[in-house]
């Protein structure tokens, strides 16, 4: 059977990780692909970092693994580099950029936020027009180029699940497991090549959140209080405020 589950942006909360693995693992299925940010915004990037490579079969870089290592004079991102080992920088500096795999004669590619950066960001419709998201199909210098497009895109990023099918392929975002931004529950996709056509499940999973942040707390996490807005409001602490916000 070729079953992938494919998770994405865990951001150091070892609390959904961990339930999410186990909740792979109860579903029978041992190929598991990430798709970056591993750490980052929740307090055990560490810890994260040795259960993704104990657990994961193929693992890219997000924005977050990229930019952690290098100097930063923001007193929130010193925070988390301090807390990261000699090791853990290595392994992150070695994750390559995509994956490609073929299943079922379809062309899948897996990145973290687009085929050119870890930074570009791609949102869905109306926030972005469609020619962005058809960029989603298009080789780079990053990716390399061929003369086949993929069939199926895969990435993380935004934190926030959606799927759209169009002519040349089919583009789905699979949320994120430590600081989902849609629903609050960790999000992850299964990828189900027993179908001829590749179906694709989008899976949530509940976690002890109330736990996450007790641990965090007492880590001395920086921006606490975002912290828990995004992992228990599923509120975005880059989000504008809203006028009642500002009042």
């Amino acid at each position: 059977m070729t079953k992938i589950a494919i998770i994405s942006d865990i951001h150091g909360n070892k609390t959904a990780l961990e339930a999410v693995l186990e909740d792979i693992k109860q579903r029978e299925i041992d190929r598991i692909f990430c798709l970056g940010d591993l750490i980052g915004k929740g307090p055990q990037g560490s810890a994260c970092i040795e259960l993704i490579q104990k657990n994961c079969e193929k693992v890219i870089r997000g924005n977050w693994d990229v930019f952690i290592q290098t100097p930063s004079e923001s007193e929130f991102i010193q925070w988390f580099q301090e807390r990261l080992s000699k090791e853990d920088n290595q392994y992150l500096a070695s994750l390559p950029f995509h994956i490609d795999i073929e299943l079922n004669g379809q062309l899948v590619r897996f990145f973290h936020a687009s085929p050119r950066s870890e930074f570009e960001r791609i949102l869905p419709s109306p926030i972005h027009p469609i020619e962005k998201r058809l960029s989603m199909f298009e080789h780079s210098e990053a990716t390399g180029f061929h003369e086949r497009t993929p069939d199926i895109v895969f990435y993380g990023d935004i934190h926030a699940t959606f799927l759209e099918t169009f002519e040349n392929g089919i583009l789905c975002n699979v949320g994120s497991v430590g600081n989902s931004l849609d629903l609050t529950a960790a999000s992850y996709v299964i990828i189900d090549g027993t179908h001829p056509n590749n179906s694709i499940q989008f899976v949530r999973v509940d976690y002890d959140k109330e736990l996450e942040l007790q641990i965090a707390k007492e880590m001395g996490l920086p921006a606490l209080d975002k912290y828990h807005d995004e992992i228990m409001l599923a509120k975005y602490r880059g989000a504008p405020k809203t006028r009642e916000e500002d009042e």
